[in-house]
């Protein structure tokens, strides 16, 4: 409250914490509530909150309908297909009720992987393309300079030519694409980024170089020189020499499998695990001079031509080949597999080149590409384009199942192009549209749109990966590394059970009537007397008799697809006689035979055992 001036004076000026008179409707003046400074000027209206009642009044106030969010798009068939995992497991074979729900929870979640992986080919934007002529055009006779002119600068600057003095060259790309290895056959070796043209290494080996092969890692690639294989890191140091792996002349690298492949000039094939420096596999294949060995990138087989036109396929842990291909009437020149591992692509002296199915080897090829000269060498890209040398002469289709060929008018090729010396070596680059070309003169990188693949996956094969990258990829396929055992035909039969059928447990049966028990000429040993007698003598013997002829019948009563290591009647007549004699209760030595063959009384004993303890004592 504030004081009431005096008469005569004045009024005194109102101060900051003086609450302004308000008047009400009487007249009389009451004093105001003072505001707090930040709401002194303020001139809006002031909300009040709610009780805790009035909220919930409002919470139960039917709210409008939301806006529906759209269905998702219904994915082709073709492309579930694509990216499934395979049929899913019958859950009726599943005894307990716990691991069968837990198996149909794991199918679903295998259900939804298919299902995301197949939405992810939304966010693939880049798109393999080919090159298209106009009207009275052909895209067979554009040359190299005319498409590296029309390109952008990126691309263009992927053409390029080395003049070399030391060869004929081999050469290798890295698995992502981002690395080139080069040697020459008079011991010159390089390997640099072809991207950004940096050199890592060059050096020479003062002998002959036959083939050279990346290992794993863009760090490390072994040499085939003239007697044995050398490792070199990338500054070209010597880290290792392989003396067991002698005059090899054709190297590959199973990368999955840590396995460096060779072939030599007497014919043995070895696999090499570099991840342990052990030969998991060294055998003569009896085909001579290996010049033509490529693996499968499918299953890891390991596919060599030989001089009579036929094409074997060979694991490390099997010494007779898995199969045999007879692929054409003369020697062979060339062979090649195609990255997905599904077509095999080889040639001869014929003058042909010819496409197998390796998933179902038949005796007719699937496409046939008839040449004027025979073909030297011949690869597959990502995309399916076959290219093939003759001599200097190079040629690329855009399907490997198109067929064609020089002596084929109506089907031209893709691209044509005319080397400067005899080409030794070609290889597709991954991920990019280039065909590596390595000559007598050197190496020469070729622009073929359209023939990488376009999207690549990051976690298997990433061609911009840091060291770190790098270092984590291989701990993680060290510990993926697949065993050398697994290397067959068909990858998909490890997932099977090898149970035995209905007929071969009727035949199994059927064998048990035909069986007799081998004879066995024990001698027993001389004790002294009254240690023994004729009648615990013939008492042994029968006991021994019996027990071998019990375990005859039982082993033959279980049929098994694979053959079991058969067992020595003499060690199984021992073991039964050591394991009868003992025993403190004894048997009649001229009780009839069906005592002693008749096992111990079980509730699941079999009919047929019962059978022959009736038709014994009959």
């Amino acid at each position: 409250m504030t004081k009431t001036p005096p008469k005569g004076r004045k009024k005194p000026t109102t101060r900051y914490f003086d609450a302004a008179a308000v008047k009400s409707e009487d007249g009389e003046a009451k004093p105001a509530k003072l505001k707090r400074k930040h709401q002194q000027k303020f001139t809006g209206d002031f909300l009040k909150m709610q009780s805790h009642d009035k909220n919930k009044k409002l919470h139960n106030k039917k709210r409008p309908a939301a806006t529906e969010h759209p269905k998702k798009q219904k994915i082709p068939q073709e492309v579930l297909d694509k990216y499934s995992r395979g049929d899913a497991v019958d859950s009726r074979g599943v005894k307990t009720r716990h691991f069968k729900e837990k198996q149909q929870r794991k199918e679903i979640y295998l259900e939804y992987a298919t299902e995301q992986a197949a939405r992810t080919e939304l966010l693939l934007q880049e798109t393999a393309g080919q090159l298209e002529a106009d009207e009275e055009e052909i895209t067979a006779s554009y040359r190299q300079e005319e498409i590296a002119a029309n390109v952008d600068l990126q691309s263009a600057a992927k053409h390029f030519r080395l003049k070399l003095d030391f060869g004929p060259y081999t050469m290798r790309y890295t698995k992502n694409g981002r690395h080139l290895l080069l040697g020459g056959r008079r011991g010159h070796v390089a390997a640099f980024d072809w991207v950004t043209k940096k050199l890592h290494c060059e050096f020479n080996v003062m002998e002959s170089v036959s083939d050279v092969q990346w290992l794993h890692v863009p760090t490390m690639y072994a040499v085939a020189q003239k007697e044995w294989v050398y490792f070199y890191d990338k500054k070209g140091t010597e880290l290792h020499c392989v003396k067991r792996l002698s005059r090899v002349n054709r190297l590959d690298f199973l990368p999955y499998h840590f396995l460096l492949a060779a072939g030599n000039s007497v014919g043995y094939a070895s696999w090499l695990d570099v991840s342990i420096g052990e030969l998991v596999g060294n055998f003569n294949t009896g085909l001579g001079d290996i010049r033509h060995m490529r693996h499968n990138p499918s299953n890891g087989v390991l596919c060599i031509g030989g001089g009579k036109g036929v094409v074997s396929m060979w694991s490390p842990k099997v010494r007779e080949p898995l199969a045999k291909l007879l692929c054409h009437s003369t020697a062979m020149t060339a062979l090649t597999v195609d990255p997905k591992g599904v077509h095999l692509v080889t040639a001869g002296l014929d003058r042909m080149v010819k496409v197998w199915d390796l998933r179902n080897l038949n005796e007719t090829p699937l496409a046939i590409f008839r040449l004027r000269l025979p073909a030297n060498e011949v690869e597959v890209s990502q995309r399916g384009m076959l290219a093939l040398s003759q001599g200097t002469y190079l040629e690329t289709y855009t399907d490997v199942l198109h067929g064609g060929g020089t002596a084929n008018s109506n089907k031209l090729p893709y691209l044509r192009q005319r080397c400067d010396a005899f080409v030794h070596g070609m290889r597709f680059c991954p991920y990019e549209d280039v065909l590596g070309v390595s000559t007598a003169n050197g190496f020469q990188s070729l622009l073929v749109p359209g023939s990488g693949e376009p999207n690549y996956d990051a976690l298997e094969d990433n061609p911009y990966e840091t060291s770190k990258q790098r270092r984590e990829h291989e701990v993680h396929a060290l510990l993926e590394k697949i065993p050398p055992e697994l290397i067959t035909l068909d990858p998909n039969e490890i997932t099977g059970v090898d149970a035995p059928t209905l007929q071969e447990k009727v035949d199994a049966k059927r064998q048990l009537f035909h069986l007799k028990p081998p004879r066995i000429n024990m001698k027993m040993r001389h004790k002294m007397k009254g240690r023994g007698g004729s009648a615990k003598a013939a008492r042994n013997k029968q006991i021994v008799k019996d027990c071998s002829a019990r375990s005859l019948f039982r082993r033959c009563a279980r049929p098994s697809r694979a053959s079991s290591p058969p067992t020595s009647m003499a060690m199984t007549a021992t073991m039964c006689s050591r394991r009868q004699v003992g025993r403190p209760k004894r048997q009649n030595p001229y009780a009839p035979s069906w005592i002693a063959l008749s096992p111990s009384p079980r509730k699941n004993r079999s009919p047929l055992i019962e059978y022959l303890i009736v038709v014994s004592f009959i």
